[in-house]
């Protein structure tokens, strides 16, 4: 009988569904993954590994994010960005908790209610202008704590970058913790984006995450080039309880977790995650550049990371959709969103600015 362990060399039976040709900006998670990843995905799947985080990989991941965030940093692999937002939500709040967020924050706008429906915590937003909150609209909600008919607000949440393509400074995100701690708060960062967000700014990841006092962190791989594979990054090891069991209890626990760990390891050992967030950053203006020369269209808000937000009439985005997919910001205002990635080329940029310009002046 074959050894069933042996590789046979036979071709496999599965089959390309898609055109490989197509490219868009709707988002960043429409992007493959980076071969880097799928090498790194290849390495870890020899052998045996210890199953539910117990293996070889995850533990090397801590010694990479620490290299990052600090020696009392601690990571825990999960499945996807809106699990690693409950389980860290869920870590830093009472079953009466609230948590501070802008209008915008993904938290509240893209997660299905699952912060309040699985996490059970109470979310009080604030508008803003720019996706970014200030001590002052903190406190708009940042009261009320002894009573008992009020859900207490127990953590701000930021996001970096933002929903809508800006960048908290460290700055700024040192005020806003400052001021969150002084009233008993913790502060939890949604990192979805988190790579383009210290691209932009130049700076290591730390300079606007434990260096200047944020509490839990929502660390994004998927959307930096790979595969799956988030991280639920503790900085502050008494602002947290039971991590492993709200994990688990979260549905976010990976049996084979070396594959989770292996790619956040891929893009965070060396530098691939900040070469990533970089091209796709610098697509994003070439992309803004471009469109700011086509009349009747409107930059909405500055451009700080991989994201372009723009106003121009609605038939013409219609129309261009039909051409290369993205998606409706505001429709009834006309307002769209443009997203580049980490494998966006000059090509995709200035072929889609032509095409813009072709249906404008239609």
């Amino acid at each position: 009988m074959a050894d069933p362990r042996a590789v046979t060399g036979k071709k496999t039976d599965a089959r390309q569904h898609h055109d490989t040709q197509v490219r868009g900006f709707a988002s960043d998670n429409y992007a493959g993954a980076h071969p880097e990843i799928l090498a790194a995905l290849a390495l870890a799947n020899g052998g045996h590994q210890v199953a539910y985080g117990e293996d070889d990989y995850t533990a090397h991941l801590q010694r990479v994010i620490r290299s990052h965030f600090g020696q009392s940093a601690e990571a825990f692999p999960v499945f996807n960005g809106t699990g690693a937002n409950v389980v860290a939500l869920q870590a830093v709040t009472d079953r009466w908790g609230a948590v501070i967020a802008a209008d915008t924050a993904h938290i509240h706008v893209d997660e299905c209610g699952a912060p309040e429906r699985v996490g059970g915590l109470k979310l009080l937003t604030v508008p803003t202008e720019d996706g970014k909150l200030t001590p002052e609209l903190i406190d708009r909600e940042a009261y009320g704590w002894d009573d008992e008919h009020r859900a207490m607000p127990q953590v701000v949440s930021i996001t970096q970058s933002t929903e809508l393509g800006t960048v908290y400074t460290p700055d700024e995100v040192r005020a806003i913790c400052e001021h969150a701690h002084e009233r008993g708060m913790l502060v939890h960062l949604d990192g979805a984006r988190i790579a383009n967000a210290a691209a932009s700014l130049d700076v290591p990841m730390r300079a606007f995450t434990n260096a200047v006092g944020v509490d839990i962190l929502s660390y994004g791989g998927t959307k930096n080039g790979a595969v799956f594979g988030e991280a639920v990054v503790v900085l502050n090891p008494d602002a947290v309880r039971a991590m492993k069991h709200l994990r688990k209890l979260s549905m976010q626990l990976a049996s084979k977790m070396r594959f989770v760990s292996v790619q956040l390891e891929a893009l965070l050992a060396r530098d691939l995650w900040l070469r990533n967030a970089r091209h796709a950053n610098t697509m994003a203006q070439r992309l803004a550049a471009g469109v700011r020369q086509i009349d009747g269209v409107e930059i909405l808000h500055p451009v700080q990371s991989n994201a372009v937000f723009a106003r121009l009439p609605h038939d013409v985005s219609e129309r261009l959709q039909k051409r290369y997919r993205f998606y409706f910001w505001d429709e009834r205002a006309g307002d769209v969103r443009w997203m580049c990635s980490f494998d966006t080329t000059t090509e995709d940029v200035d072929g889609f600015v032509e095409a813009l310009r072709e249906e404008i002046s239609r």
